[in-house]
């Protein structure tokens, strides 16, 4: 199984710039994105459909144009879970699960810290998620929860550690968080094939940041241990660029 994971920051904008010719010569069997910033009705379905994605499944936001999570499949899940049950994060649309066999498939959109308010609804959120996945792959042991992050985990997964080290994304708190989320029982899938530095998953629009890969590592492939066993690739696809964010590819035996 070939999985893709993709913020595309506003799937209608990603569009004109070539994301569904990408996706058809990229073939992936599951495509996972995040911040769609649409609803459905607003998405060009026949166009996925054209491209082989004949199972599509949304979770738009209530408030219109932010936030949005998808899965788009080739073949049809064998269950879709919308939403964690969670009243506050599910109003923003962060979190779609399908089932396929034994193998699960989440798609999620970790909140960004842009203000004190919402760093405290991002760390709320962190919390009741950990607690929430622990409990789910207690019935779903191979779960892949694939997406947007917004946590950068260590000092080689950021252009520049120091100078970002009290910015949202690379506190301290989010960073244990991290720790916290592997130690239950996950394995962060581009890790187990790369130390290499310089690594970026997102680039800032200002400056001529990804030119330059004044980036930040942001996007993640967590397996389950028990799924781990089974992951023989996992790369980040920084040749793509619909978005201020690249693609991500896990391939499961």
């Amino acid at each position: 199984m070939k999985v893709i994971s993709y913020n595309v920051n506003g799937i209608r904008a990603a569009q004109t710039k070539g994301l569904f010719d990408w996706l058809q010569v990229v073939d992936a069997d599951v495509v996972c994105l995040q911040e769609i910033k649409a609803l459905e009705e607003q998405i060009d379905t026949e166009g996925l459909k054209a491209i082989g994605y004949e199972y599509q499944h949304y979770f738009s936001a209530e408030k219109k144009g932010y936030s949005g999570v998808a899965i788009l499949s080739k073949t049809k899940p064998d269950h879709v879970e919308v939403g964690t049950g969670l009243d506050y994060m599910d109003r923003e649309g962060r979190n779609l699960r399908a089932d396929f066999g034994s193998v699960s498939v989440m798609s999620m959109y970790l909140p960004s810290g842009t203000n004190s308010d919402r760093l405290d609804y991002k760390f709320k959120y962190m919390d009741d998620f950990l607690d929430y996945a622990n409990e789910l792959k207690k019935d779903r042991k191979e779960l892949l929860v694939v997406g947007d992050y917004n946590i950068c985990h260590q000092a080689i997964d950021i252009h520049d550690p120091v100078r970002n080290k009290n910015v949202s994304g690379f506190l301290p708190e989010e960073r244990e968080w991290m720790t916290r989320f592997l130690a239950t029982g996950f394995k962060d899938t581009f890790r187990m094939f790369s130390d290499e530095p310089h690594k970026y998953t997102w680039w800032s629009y200002r400056a001529n940041s990804r030119a330059n890969n004044k980036g930040w590592r942001l996007d993640y492939g967590m397996a389950t241990d028990e799924l781990a066993a089974k992951v023989n690739r996992s790369v980040i696809l920084s040749d793509a660029v619909h978005s201020d964010h690249c693609p991500i590819l896990i391939e499961i035996a």
